[in-house]
């Protein structure tokens, strides 16, 4: 009865191959003026959202004044670095200036107007996203559309723990790494790092897009587990694999240091631990209906 139900429903929703595109010119108008508005509010607050990104850049060269004045740095990593990045303790205060660079004369403008394009697909995202889902809703099953809505809702927040693990952690030690690369104590050399706020804004978004992405490893088993592609048993064998593919992505998507490559694989088997559960969780209830979808033709 809720197949007939489901079919029947999927009928009643088709429509000629003309409305479907007009259908999808009003979603497309509607993302791009979501998208515009989104542009125009992150240009007009683009370098106060540029100096919030430079807080992990300060918080490193606050940590290397600290060394500085304490002598130099005790080990390669500490526990008050740690602290000191997840704001836990409070970043010593030792720089008068943090200093960025552009050397071409409209370098900076069109590095916010990257900022600004950025910013409005992170802030219209769910706009996007809706609009996306009421173009396919029409064409799912009801217990399908139910389905896909938590994996709207949980790809925003995935995206957002990723970020902040790039922003409170990824970032501020790997600039910490970059300036301990300076050499300032030698009288007749001096190599300082002076990055060019292009490069900087690239190295941000890069992270930032590298562990949002990887961070959506439940999302897409889940979807996949959903269309039956994958299931709970092929991925608890494949499991010895999996971590050995997610230390190499971590690897190749992370700079080249151990901390940052397992602050990034960490998460990510536990990710897909994460996703083996709602896999796992989603085969149940598909057996579930399809007992009583039997019992019910019985």
């Amino acid at each position: 009865m809720t197949a007939l139900n489901d079919d029947s429903e999927i009928e009643s929703s088709r429509a000629p191959l003309m409305e479907h595109l007009i259908e999808l010119r009003r979603r497309l108008i509607i993302c791009a003026i979501a998208l515009a508005f989104g542009f125009v509010i992150c240009f007009a607050f683009a370098k106060d959202i540029y100096v919030f990104l430079l807080e992990p850049f300060e918080v490193a060269a606050g940590l290397m004044a600290a060394q500085k004045a304490g002598g130099g740095h005790h080990g390669f990593f500490d526990m008050n670095l740690l602290l000191t990045m997840l704001r836990l303790k409070p970043a010593p205060v030792g720089i008068e200036h943090l200093k960025l660079v552009f050397t071409a004369p409209l370098e900076f403008f069109f590095t916010k107007v990257k900022l600004a394009v950025f910013g409005a697909i992170v802030i219209t995202f769910p706009v996007l996203a809706w609009q996306l889902y009421r173009f396919v809703a029409p064409g799912l099953y009801k217990r399908e559309r139910f389905a896909f809505l938590p994996c709207l809702i949980a790809s925003p927040i995935l995206f957002t723990l990723g970020a902040a693990l790039v922003y409170f952690l990824m970032l501020p030690f790997v600039l910490w790494f970059s300036l301990n690369q300076q050499i300032v104590d030698l009288a007749n050399v001096s190599v300082e790092l002076l990055p060019k706020v292009s490069d900087y804004l690239s190295l941000v978004t890069t992270l930032l897009l590298a562990f949002g992405l990887c961070f959506q490893l439940p999302v897409v088993l889940s979807l996949l587990g959903l269309a039956g592609i994958v299931t709970p048993q092929m991925l608890r064998e494949s499991r010895r694999y999996a971590i050995v593919g997610v230390f190499a992505a971590a690897a190749i998507v992370t700079p080249p240091d151990p901390v940052s490559m397992i602050s990034l694989a960490v998460p990510m088997v536990l990710l897909y631990e994460v996703s083996i559960w709602c896999v796992t969780l989603i085969a149940w209830r598909q057996n579930r209906d399809d007992a009583r979808q039997d019992l019910i033709a019985t």
